[in-house]
């Protein structure tokens, strides 16, 4: 198999990164195609070769698979790379991501656990109340904002977006026509010479509050007083402008430092009936609806009849800990963002919540833990860790405290295998393990699973 060559393959199966997958005849090599579906028959040249497998680029669809979506909702460029299963029927998606989360356990060890069905809200589009577009200036000088191409750092400039929100187009499309009047330059990552960045916006869809902050490598926004007029008359939702310091030669979009150049520095939403505040840097769910929906199946798998300890590890904004505290004897958040503790804080005031305390720790350590509730050995904890996972000792401290339930609500599926090989091996027994489709038309996956400590006789 050579370069260039062009094959006819049958397409057997689809990865969480979009590709189609299927074998060379009579070579037996692995070959991955961008934008092919399973049940798919292509003509597909051959792009890159390696000893193992072949990727190559789609050329002509000769059988169409059943699978495959009958229109394409996005007006983005296909180069774009963010909704890898844009091409994808809905259905045909949610079974690859329940056999991509089946597919991480296996590899694990663990294939006797059981994994179920993806529960998802059924909405597609439009869901993401957050979004960072970079800017960049296109040959022909005018200033666009977009998405970076897939492994790249390549400004694809992008009008809309099918899962952001809708009001964030008009926003983008505002800012980058007065930078252009206005002569701001742009940022280039060569160089690291240029003053803007990237367009950082979130919403409250529940308030309808909406925060626009612009990146910048510098300390002053020329013209920001009018810039903030123009927002502030064309925008009337805007509830906060800001500026963001950026002045690293890094790929890292947020810098420490923020401005607020007018309003408010934070915006509101509503999520499982209670009021959160939202900094620029806290975490919040990108999908407040898909947020509802598994937080609601955590509290379930949490078992709360009112007597409990609750901890809330990684515990960010507070936001699944506060929404389960009702049920709760008491709640104890620990996270090591001090911005984010505030938050959460402020929270738990804004709700009435007088049983949560939240403590700015690291949550792998012990006396931490023990720390935060108040000397006593939580009944029930919760984690929510990064995309890495948690760690080894973070699972052994948990066991050593003899923690009877903790609910691990995870964003990898790969990292959630391996930690629930960790907690098996400290004497956990793992509860079946939900899906959640948080990320609709992406390859990624939200997971719930109960871990319930196994009684020595």
């Amino acid at each position: 198999m050579n370069k260039n060559e062009s094959i006819t393959l049958a397409v057997t199966d689809l990865n969480n990164l979009g590709c189609g997958v299927g074998r060379i005849a009579g070579d037996g090599r692995v070959v991955f195609v961008r934008g092919a579906v399973t049940g798919d028959v292509i003509r597909a040249k051959i792009i890159k070769v390696t000893k193992s497998f072949c990727v190559a680029k789609l050329q002509e669809i000769l059988t169409p698979s059943p699978y495959r979506a009958q229109t394409d909702p996005c007006q983005a460029p296909l180069a774009c790379g963010g909704c890898v299963y844009r091409h994808v029927t809905y259905e045909h998606e949610l079974d690859r991501k329940r056999e991509y989360v089946a597919h991480a356990f296996r590899k694990a060890g663990l294939s006797e656990v059981t994994v179920l069905p993806v529960k998802t809200t059924g909405r597609v589009g439009g869901y993401r109340n957050k979004g960072q577009y970079p800017v960049t200036k296109t040959k022909d000088g005018k200033i666009r904002a977009g998405f970076f191409a897939s492994k790249s750092h390549d400004v694809i400039p992008a009008d809309t977006c099918a899962i952001q929100h809708p009001s964030f187009a008009p926003i983008v499309a505002l800012i980058c026509d007065f930078a252009e009047k206005h002569g701001w330059s742009v940022y280039d990552e060569t160089s690291g010479v240029g003053l803007l960045r990237h367009i950082y916006l979130r919403v409250g869809e529940k308030t309808g509050q909406i925060m626009v902050c612009l990146v910048i490598n510098g300390e002053t926004l020329p013209c920001s007083d009018e810039f903030s007029y123009t927002i502030r008359v064309g925008l009337p939702s805007v509830v906060g402008i800001l500026l963001n310091i950026n002045r690293e030669n890094t790929n890292v979009v947020l810098g420490k430092k923020y401005i607020t150049l007018w309003g408010n520095d934070f915006i509101e939403d509503e999520l499982c009936g209670l009021s959160f505040r939202i900094s620029p840097d806290s975490f919040y769910q990108v999908n407040r609806d898909g947020a509802e929906l598994l937080y609601g199946l955590a509290a379930d798998r949490a078992g709360l009849s009112g007597k409990e300890i609750l901890m809330d590890l990684y515990c960010g904004t507070g936001t699944i800990g506060l929404s389960m505290a009702s049920k709760a004897k008491k709640l104890c958040g620990v996270e090591i963002v001090s911005a984010a503790v505030d938050c959460a804080r402020e929270n738990a005031r804004r709700n009435g919540i007088t049983n949560a305390e939240f403590f700015c720790a690291d949550a792998g350590n012990r006396e931490n833990i023990l720390r935060a509730a108040g000397g006593m050995r939580p009944d029930v904890v919760v984690i929510d860790p990064p995309r890495k996972g948690s760690t080894r000792e973070l699972v052994a401290c948990l066991a050593g405290l003899e923690i009877p339930r903790i609910v691990y609500v995870s964003c990898d599926p790969d990292t959630l295998a391996r930690d629930c090989v960790w907690f098996a091996e400290e004497g956990y027994e793992i509860g079946e393990v939900q899906p959640v489709d948080l990320f609709p038309r992406t390859g990624h996956v939200e997971s719930v699973v109960c871990l319930k400590r196994q009684i020595q006789q």
